[in-house]
């Protein structure tokens, strides 16, 4: 089922799941999750999300990140924890690390004004580019539907109803990020930093489309760091913190990190829109009875997907 692509990372056809019997669905679920548990990477095709919208998306984006700083900071996000609007370049660093990232970002989320959670907000769209708004917007639904396609694999796979996670999600506190490495100065190509160091994402899956150079890589469970290059018709969905702590360390959270271009493209920028899907607010990541047994006890405290977050979110300095 699966074609092995992006250097040892496989690829699935998610019209197997959506459009399959139950054997083929059961077969993918199975697939994708020894995948998970393997390397925490993967790859789809027959996504949903159109070659057009993508287009226009980029489009959008690098019209907002290439506007000035003074009218980008204009649509500064800190007062909603980074979880809206514009963060500026070296703000967020990785977890146990001093020095910031080389980049900057842009944060598109969902609003419910009745809720009561801080991750509820308002967005912040820029008037200087129209359409960023739109096109934002529509990606985020887009990668809703198909990370709610892959839970649902993902479901069986750790010996759930389908549905598990559906109600665990509804109103989940997910985050569009489209993201600006910025060309490098000799001085910052050298200094240390790196456009993003290794880390582990937050988040139940990351989905990412194909970003606009290479420099993510992906670290096997040997250690070995091995590049990844996502082509535009398929996406990369990769596990985060908070479904390896649900899945008791079955599902992995593979560590991966953004290195600088080298020197002969220090002058080059890099585009990448990935969207961190989050459960509820309230919902627990308390580990599943079904990945606990006497060889594989209890890994990690119990916790909500919001207590999670804003832990993490303090560690990477986008929250006090």
């Amino acid at each position: 089922m699966a074609e092995i692509i992006y250097n040892s990372i496989p690829s699935f056809d998610l019209n197997d799941f959506t459009k399959g019997n139950e054997q083929s669905k059961n077969e993918f679920a199975q697939a994708i999750g020894e995948a998970y548990h393997n390397i925490g990477f993967i790859a789809v095709k027959n996504h949903g999300f159109s070659e057009a919208l993508q287009n226009n998306l980029y489009s959008s984006i690098q019209q907002f990140f290439a506007l000035p700083q003074h009218i980008k900071e204009q649509y500064d996000g800190a007062k909603t924890h980074g979880q809206r609007g514009y963060t500026g370049k070296m703000r967020e660093h990785a977890a146990g690390r001093n020095i910031g990232d080389l980049k900057e970002f842009y944060h598109i989320g969902r609003a419910l004004p009745n809720e009561t959670s801080t991750h509820y907000q308002a967005n912040i769209f820029p008037t200087e580019t129209p359409d960023f708004g739109a096109h934002t917007l529509q990606t985020y639904a887009q990668m809703e539907k198909v990370g709610r396609t892959i839970l649902q694999a993902l479901a069986i796979y750790l010996k759930q109803d389908e549905n598990y996670f559906e109600n665990k999600v509804d109103k989940g506190i997910s985050i569009l990020r489209p993201i600006h490495y910025y060309p490098l100065t000799s001085e910052e190509s050298v200094s240390g930093a790196v456009r993003a160091a290794e880390h582990g994402d937050i988040n139940l899956i990351t989905i990412l489309m194909g970003a606009s150079a290479e420099g993510l890589e992906v670290k096997r469970q040997d250690g070995t760091w091995i590049p990844i290059t996502a082509v535009p018709e398929q996406l990369v969905v990769n596990v985060g913190d908070m479904l390896e702590r649900l899945s008791n360390g079955k599902l992995k959270s593979t560590h991966h990190r953004v290195v600088n271009p080298a020197s002969a493209k220090v002058g080059t920028a890099r585009y990448s829109v990935p969207f961190f899907m989050h459960g509820n607010p309230d919902m627990s990541l308390k580990a599943l009875d079904s990945c606990i047994d006497e060889s594989h006890p209890k890994k990690f405290e119990d916790a909500t997907v919001e207590e999670f977050l804003m832990q993490r979110l303090r560690e990477i300095g986008l929250a006090k």
